[in-house]
């Protein structure tokens, strides 16, 4: 399961969903998607978005854990 730690970046970077919303150009609902570990995808273009406005690298955003049968 890839899980998606965008709470832990926008805490570290003091940057509130919308502000980071509006940044990156999608919306609120989408970002809380992301946010929430609810996405099946993310495009390419939106994550190198995020990584531009919260200054980090897409394994900062990214994390694989197993799922466990």
């Amino acid at each position: 399961m890839i899980l998606v730690n965008l709470d832990v970046m926008m805490a570290r970077r003091k940057i509130s969903a919308g502000e980071l919303a509006e940044r990156v150009g999608i919306t609120p609902a989408n970002l809380s998607i992301l946010k929430n570990n609810k996405a099946k995808a993310i495009r390419f273009s939106t994550l190198e978005a995020l990584c531009d406005a919260l200054n980090c690298q897409p394994g900062d955003l990214l994390q694989y854990e197993p799922e466990h049968s």
